[in-house]
């Protein structure tokens, strides 16, 4: 860690070359004898990287930021507040430190926070951040957490883990006994740690797997902003022997939605021809596979059962986009092109053999409009075309 980027005049050059071309910044070199212009690219992009994603950070003074693999791996302000409100009480440990988002917003729950981060550079970063965060019940160890654990006689209420995925299953879809630190692996000895352990992973991992590797879930919460799932969450109770709770939330601007059920329920779908009205469930909901869920708690029927669409004739509050059917079509490009006077049209697929670009190069329709069309397979096994008006 260099101090001298806490310099005043350092940084103010970061501040008024957030949004300067940072190809141009590096040839130009630094006007600092004591700071690189390395050092300054990297400061610069990650501020600017954390300007909407860690606001918090962005606002105050004298932040120091690391490499910005560190700001893109991080959790969100966002993520990190709906997390935290999941667990609470004296003592909690994050044993996979990093940047600290998840720490700071315990640390509004918690008496007692524990941030254990092996880079010792980032261990101090975060350490210093703290202080200008005028964050004071977080202590820091830079070093192997279960190195920490074995020694320390402490008891936590709450083990908070966010393994990484190991270099040779990167980019593929990965168990939680292919990631460090190895949750599965190394449970038993966590539970003589504490009675509750907290896990988040990247929304790729699979859930029934992960499931199936671990012990005690009380929940799953599949954590979606702006219909982009961040990431998943499995909260771990020694003590809970109940049926496993999947809860999703959709973070928006304006709202969020929320959509919960048991998982493994025995439950079935109605389905129906294309009625008044469309629903394609949020991406927190595809993910978490509550299909026949979403069916019997809504009141609203499948087109398909592998569809992931559904229609009723009533309109309801539904954790999604809902739309007006205007007209059902069988799969014709010579219809769609009359009946498309502008040619635009919003385009989706669901259980369709042909893709969005394929769709298009067929009848030209151009993207945009106001019109949205789902191409898509009724439970007939017809292929069909639905043209409708968005509502929410």
């Amino acid at each position: 860690m260099n101090t001298a980027i806490l310099h005043t005049k350092v940084q103010q050059f970061i501040t008024e070359n957030l949004k300067t071309d940072i190809t141009k910044l590096i040839l130009k070199g630094s006007p600092f004898i004591d700071v690189s212009i390395q050092e300054l690219a990297n400061q610069i992009v990650s501020k600017h990287k954390s300007e909407h994603k860690l606001n918090s950070w962005f606002r105050t003074a004298q932040i120091y930021y690391p490499s910005k693999i560190n700001i893109e791996q991080t959790s969100s302000e966002l993520t990190a507040n709906y997390k935290s409100n999941l667990v609470s009480g004296a003592s909690i440990i994050d044993i996979t430190g990093g940047f600290g988002i998840d720490c700071f917003y315990f640390s509004k729950q918690f008496e007692a926070v524990t941030h254990c981060e092996i880079n010792t550079e980032l261990s101090t970063i975060v350490a210093h951040n703290f202080k200008q965060l005028k964050i004071n019940n977080i202590s820091t160890f830079s070093g192997d957490a279960f190195d920490f654990l074995k020694r320390t006689k402490e008891k936590f209420d709450c083990i908070y883990i966010d393994p990484s995925r190991r270099d040779a299953v990167k980019g593929k879809v990965f168990l939680l006994q292919d990631c460090v630190p190895n949750v599965p692996e190394n449970i038993d000895f966590l539970f003589s740690k504490t009675n509750q352990i907290l896990i988040k992973t990247s929304p790729i991992l699979d859930i029934t797997s992960a499931i199936n590797e671990l012990k005690f879930i009380k929940e799953v919460h599949v954590v979606a902003v702006h219909n982009e799932v961040k990431e998943l969450l499995f909260l771990l109770d020694k003590k809970h022997s109940k049926a496993i709770e999947i809860k999703t939330v959709n973070i928006g601007k304006n709202q969020t939605k929320t959509f919960d059920f048991k998982y493994k329920e025995d439950l079935y779908s109605d389905y129906s021809e294309p009625l008044s009205y469309l629903y394609e469930p949020n991406s927190a909901i595809l993910k978490s596979g509550g299909f026949h869920q979403v069916s019997n708690q809504l009141n609203v029927q499948k087109l398909h059962q592998h569809s992931h669409l559904y229609t009723s004739d009533i309109l309801t509050d539904f954790p999604g986009r809902t739309f007006k059917i205007e007209q059902v079509l069988s799969y014709d490009k010579k219809k769609l092109k009359k009946l498309l006077p502008e040619n635009k049209a919003n385009i989706t697929i669901r259980n369709f053999p042909k893709t969005v670009a394929q769709i298009r190069k067929e009848t030209k329709i151009k993207e945009g409009g106001t019109v949205f069309i789902f191409f898509t397979t009724n439970f007939k096994n017809e292929l069909i075309v639905l043209i409708c008006h968005k509502i929410s």
